[in-house]
């Protein structure tokens, strides 16, 4: 158990230590002083929606986010319906959790497809659908940008500023963005998107993990731990507090290495690098 609480504004997300059930996720938080976290779709069904949203409630735990929906870009009809209908059930479980955001992946090019363009152009076609939806249970959407490594598989919004294109056309009280450190601190328009992002009321989630080379194989799982590689992680968290956003930042690590440790052990870890590279 750590000495101090962890800071304030620290979120853990659910998939940096997968290898804890959701009690142990939320035994582990309330030992370490940890008030909010961000969980992912397929533990809570595992152990529960209902279940969850009482653990975690009943913990006095706050949800940053849920992760995720998306996955919009299907050129068929049968896929695109599936896609929207996946996605009211999201909104519908993010707002029985209370979660602040629910975090969109957009999705990648269908198999044999090359039309970027398009792709991009499904999305809006989906929000516009799924916006009401999510107004109407109070839950506020998210769209996050990856890495253009995983724009064929994965999601075609590369950019924060592509990010910010799409959820513009719709009122920002229901669509932002995620700004995650892993997948945008490369881009040199990044501190002018943040603040375009701050201006319009934009910013709904912010992520940390860090950038180590060589990735390994299956760039999926190579996030770093904080601090172990190049990304200016404290002055990621400034630009975006410049930009007006004081909510929770939350560390979302993919990693193998994490997972195959006892997950207090991690916790402490991840709560001292915080403090050292992000707070």
């Amino acid at each position: 158990m750590n000495r101090e609480p962890a800071p304030a504004r620290f979120s853990l997300n659910q998939e940096t230590i997968r290898q804890w059930s959701l009690p142990d996720l939320v035994r582990g938080c309330t030992e370490a002083g940890v008030g909010t976290v961000g969980l992912w779709r397929e533990p809570v069904r595992r152990f529960g929606l209902r279940r969850t949203a009482k653990l975690v409630a009943g913990a006095g735990l706050r949800v940053s986010s849920l992760c995720r929906g998306g996955f919009f870009t299907a050129a068929d009809p049968v896929g695109r319906a599936a896609a929207l209908e996946d996605n009211r059930r999201a909104v519908e479980e993010a707002a029985e959790l209370g979660a602040d955001t629910l975090v969109l992946v957009s999705g990648g090019l269908p198999e044999g497809d090359r039309d970027l363009v398009g792709a991009r152009g499904r999305i809006v076609d989906v929000l516009g659908e799924l916006t009401p939806w999510a107004a109407a249970h109070g839950v506020r959407l998210g769209i996050e940008a990856l890495h253009p490594m995983f724009a064929a598989d994965r999601c075609v919004v590369s950019t924060l500023g592509q990010a910010l294109d799409l959820a513009e056309r719709f009122p920002a009280e229901r669509v932002g963005v995620v700004v995650d450190a892993y997948h945008l601190w490369w881009d040199e328009r990044l501190t002018a998107e943040v603040r375009r992002a701050g201006a319009g009321g934009r910013i709904v989630s912010v992520q940390v993990a860090d950038w180590v080379t060589p990735l390994p194989e299956g760039a999926l799982l190579g996030r770093g731990q904080l601090g172990d590689g190049c990304i200016d992680l404290r002055g990621f968290r400034e630009l975006t507090e410049e930009a007006g956003y004081h909510g929770p930042v939350e560390v979302e690590i993919f990693h193998p290495g994490l997972w195959a440790r006892e997950g207090s052990e991690v916790l402490r870890e991840l709560i001292e690098r915080y403090r050292r590279h992000v707070a």
